[in-house]
């Protein structure tokens, strides 16, 4: 496959997105553009070039990839199923890649698959995978396991600050994590090696841990606090969190336990023993990463 230089952001403004076009214009391999709906808010740092498009109109997304090799998106989950569309305008286009937001759990996992949080996620991975049977457009999933930088700061897998963290299912399962930024490594690293990564899922794995490892680190910096962890079972939570989302309920306390399962769960696949971190250059975090992650978090 021939090199790749254009490149189109898609929900560049968004928390991850930040951090993956940083990385893009930072490679200084890319001519970079991103584009945003027609009417948004959002801002971008001066010399960005910024394109507007209707989101829901074919002919406007085709006429905001003109041009491109890559589309990279980055929407959030409200704007996960519209990425069909963007599919079809990539094609029209003639674009060469497609990157889909789908950053984050094994989905290629067959229990990955089945959660109600991915559906549209499982939806727009197939429609890519029989759109690259019949056209020249071609995809890369990239899935990094959790965002160990974000579900720590936000409390998703251990809340340090009362010194109570639950620990689910025993706490011993080890599940592969990428921070943010990395994530954005990944992508330039993807689009680097288009060869490589064509039509197929490729594994980022910045630093491999478990919930009893993420506790001992904490304890190493606060030994005299007075640490009770609480035992819990995950799957009574993500039962529950069925319930209400099957009702409709769709708020972070509904998703958080289902996307927890499928982040630290052994049965979704969510340690890669096999990763692409060589070919993409992605370099492996250590300890003392987790200590500068940890420390603020414990009062």
């Amino acid at each position: 496959m021939s090199a790749i230089k254009n490149v189109t952001l898609v929900g560049g403004a968004g928390r991850l997105g930040t951090f993956v076009l940083d990385k893009l214009i930072a490679s200084n391999k890319f001519n970079v553009q991103v584009v945003k709906r027609a009417g948004s808010s959002s801002t971008y740092a001066a010399g960005i070039k910024v394109v507007e498009a209707d989101f829901g109109n074919l002919e406007s997304l085709k006429a905001a990839f003109q041009g491109q090799d890559a589309v990279a998106s980055i929407v959030g989950d409200a704007g996960v199923i519209g990425q069909k569309l963007m599919v079809d305008a990539a094609v029209a286009a003639g674009v060469k890649r497609f990157l889909p937001s789908n950053f984050g759990s094994n989905m290629a996992n067959p229990n990955s698959r089945k959660l109600p949080v991915f559906a549209q996620k499982v939806i727009v991975e197939d429609y890519l995978i029989e759109k690259s049977k019949t056209t020249e457009l071609t995809y890369t999933f990239v899935y990094v396991g959790g965002f160990i930088d974000f579900a720590l700061q936000k409390k998703v897998i251990m809340d340090f600050s009362k010194y109570t963290p639950a620990i689910f299912n025993g706490g011993d399962s080890q599940f592969s994590t990428t921070s943010m930024p990395t994530v954005g490594d990944a992508v330039v690293g993807v689009l680097t090696h288009p060869t490589e990564t064509q039509n197929r899922p490729v594994y980022v794995s910045e630093i491999i841990i478990s919930q009893s490892q993420l506790l001992s680190v904490a304890k190493q910096i606060a030994p005299s606090k007075p640490w009770a962890p609480v035992p819990v079972d995950l799957e009574v939570l993500v039962v529950s969190a069925k319930e209400r989302l099957a009702h409709g309920q769709h708020d972070l306390p509904t998703v958080i336990p289902i996307l927890l399962k499928s982040i630290v769960d052994p049965e979704f696949g969510v340690k890669f023993v096999e990763n692409d971190n060589e070919l993409l250059g992605i370099k492996l975090k250590t300890e003392e990463y987790l200590v500068e992650l940890i420390t603020p978090l414990i009062n």
